[in-house]
């Protein structure tokens, strides 16, 4: 019998999408409906777990899911004997200490003797340590930016997006702990067949991954501007050039990091380049 990767991910909350359809955009079909705790998949030999975030580290470590999809600040405050197999360049985010807006805030000494507020005991008594402040911690499960408000902490350790609930909750941003996004983690040994599973999906995901961040760029170029271009534009090895109908033009087609276009648009421009288009690339395998 064929043998099936477990693959744990959130049943719901933050990180549940964006772990779902990176599996799906890597091939892996299967139903996620509401209240499911275990799917199968229908093209690829893995079984989906879905698990309460928290939980996720020490399942894997305790070998009932081969790997997990996990937060990175929630790998790091379990502190499980799991490895980090990938960071996933999705959910990121941010740990952060905020106060009252109407609090002065005079740097991380200014903590020292006051009580603060988190759901991550393990990092915010680390970071406390790095920085010699002494301060009190107050362990909470969810809602921890009423903690001020109702008198239980002069401060909060909390995981930060986009600030919005800090704001709404009368709260500011003023020192980051530390900064998180999604990663692949595994438990310590695996079975030989599962290790050749993990490989093939890491391999998906690296192409997954590398696609959403680079584009297809196709432009027209008068002839004598194609040297100076394709040193513009290297692409994956070289541009590919095709000849147009019109004599002395040509077509250029490379690949270009997205974060990059914007910069160098204007030397294409000046350089000749016409009818630059910017195209989605669903994978991309290097």
């Amino acid at each position: 019998m064929t043998k099936k990767i477990r693959i744990a991910i959130q049943k719901s909350g933050r990180l549940q999408e964006q772990s779902v359809k990176l599996l799906k955009e890597c091939g892996l079909s299967f139903s996620n409906g509401p209240n499911r705790l275990k799917a199968s998949c229908y093209s690829f030999p893995a079984e989906i777990l879905f698990l309460r975030d928290d939980d996720i580290p020490q399942y894997v470590e305790d070998g009932v899911a081969d790997v997990g999809i996990v937060g990175e600040n929630v790998y790091i405050e379990k502190q499980k004997e799991i490895s980090v197999i990938e960071k996933l360049d999705f959910s990121k985010c941010r740990l952060s200490i905020a106060i009252p807006r109407e609090k002065e805030y005079g740097g991380p000494q200014s903590l020292n003797g006051k009580k603060i507020a988190t759901s991550y005991p393990n990092i915010v008594r680390q970071y406390l340590k790095e920085q010699n402040i002494e301060a009190d911690i107050h362990e909470i499960s969810g809602s921890v930016e009423i903690a001020p408000g109702i008198g239980l902490a002069e401060a909060i350790v909390d995981i930060v997006s986009t600030g919005s609930t800090l704001l709404s909750n009368g709260l500011k941003e003023v020192e980051t702990v530390m900064k998180s996004e999604a990663i692949l983690v595994s438990t310590k040994t695996l079975d030989p067949e599962i290790q050749l599973l993990l490989e093939k999906l890491i391999f998906r995901i690296k192409a997954v991954n590398t696609a959403k961040n680079n584009k297809y760029l196709l432009l027209n170029t008068p002839n004598e501007s194609i040297e100076a271009i394709t040193n513009i534009l290297p692409g994956m090895k070289s541009p590919t050039v095709t000849p147009l109908q019109q004599a002395g033009w040509s077509s250029l087609h490379s690949v270009i990091n997205e974060n990059d276009f914007w910069e160098i648009i204007d030397q294409l421009k000046d350089l000749g380049a016409q009818g630059i288009l910017v195209v989605p690339i669903e994978k991309m395998i290097i």
